[in-house]
């Protein structure tokens, strides 16, 4: 799945890299804000059996984007949906340009 400037994408089974701290399964909102806090790098898992992109995983991973957190571990199913949420994230941010630019004209 991989890394990137806006985070990286693991599969469910892989191990937490070095140097991450693993808040665990869906965790909650505070404990990733208290991670990220206390200056560690965190790890979300977040766990669907959607084939499609599950709009409540995405919601989360978004959540959990902007509070900090730099790696997900999600199914293979999940993981071009949430790279979206995650990039867009990063671009409301100011982490990252916009993929796309568009001008509204009224």
């Amino acid at each position: 799945m991989g890394m990137t400037e806006t985070g990286a994408l693991l599969a469910p089974d892989e191990r937490v890299p070095d140097g991450f701290a693993d808040a665990g399964t869906a965790p909650p909102a505070a404990r990733v804000a208290g991670l990220v806090a206390a200056g560690e790098k965190v790890l979300v898992t977040l766990e669907t059996d959607a084939r499609e992109p599950d709009p409540g995983l995405l919601a989360a991973a978004s959540v959990h984007a902007w509070l900090g957190a730099r790696a997900f571990r999600v199914p293979e199913s999940q993981a071009a949906a949430v790279r979206d949420v995650l990039d867009m994230v990063a671009s409301i941010r100011g982490e990252r340009p916009p993929a796309e630019t568009r001008r509204g004209l009224a």
